[in-house]
This record gives structure tokens, C-alpha cells and sequence, in this order.
């Protein structure tokens, strides 16, 4: 069951649910209406929201202020082959904010959503900076 849940604003929902299922391993948990979607990918909850409404996590602020993805707050997402994994995503077409940085915790890179908004993949270097702490051949 996912522990945290992040809510992403995406101009078109089933692109995104396409982009998320298909090339990064989310599971599509509920598409009820064309405004929302829901997917998963281990602990990570992605709620998928349409700007403007009706209604949910994408409606007018008060204010007439309509939420809009893109930005530079991001969930990062560890991976083991960040070589591999981003030559694959290339060659689909998905846009890079940048190329393979390396830092002093592993490896990065930025993507984008059809939507503009930022995922990060991560590949660590050290046994600390894996989710679970654990050493890999």
C-alpha cells in the first residue's frame, strides 16, 4: 500500500497516465473521470489532476488562480541502470531537462511529463542513499 501521496497538475490526464504506465511502471489504480487519475508504483501515489475541474485537486483557488503543472518541486524515483533507462526514454521521445549529473550521493537526471512536470531519476552510489539501504552486486 502507498505511504505518500503526490498530486501532479497534467493539461491532458490520459497522456500522462500513458507516460507514467507505460515507460516508468506505474500501475493505473482508477481513471473514473477524464479530469483524474490515480496510479502506483511501490510506496508512491500519483494523483493525475486536470486544471480547472470540476471539482478535486485541479479546481480555481479562490482567488481565480488555476493550478498548472510544471515547476521544479519533483519526487525522485531510484533506479538501477540509469544508462539504460535513459537511453530507452530518449529513443520514446521524452523530453530531459538536463543530462546524467552525478553527485555525491549517485547519479541524476530530469524528465518531463507530457506536462512539463519534473520527475527525477536517481541512481545511488552508495548503500546509504537507496531506499532500503541495501548493497547490490
Amino acid at each position: 500500500m502507498p505511504t505518500v501521496s503526490v498530486r501532479y497538475i497534467v493539461d491532458d490526464v490520459d497522456r500522462a497516465l500513458e507516460f507514467y504506465t507505460g515507460l516508468l511502471g506505474f500501475a493505473e489504480v482508477m481513471h473514473p473521470a477524464p479530469s483524474f487519475a490515480m496510479v502506483a508504483r511501490g510506496d508512491l501515489r500519483l494523483n493525475l489532476s486536470a486544471p480547472g475541474g470540476p471539482g478535486g485537486g485541479g479546481q480555481a483557488m479562490p482567488d481565480g488562480a488555476v493550478p498548472q503543472p510544471g515547476g521544479w518541486n519533483r519526487f525522485a524515483l531510484e533506479v538501477d541502470d540509469l544508462d539504460g533507462l535513459t537511453a530507452s526514454l530518449r529513443a520514446a521521445g521524452v523530453r530531459f531537462r538536463n543530462d546524467i549529473v552525478t553527485g555525491v550521493g549517485g547519479r541524476q537526471v530530469l524528465i518531463e511529463d507530457p506536462a512539463g512536470n519534473p520527475v527525477e531519476l536517481f541512481e545511488p552510489a552508495q548503500p546509504e542513499a537507496r531506499l532500503d539501504g541495501a548493497e547490490r552486486p
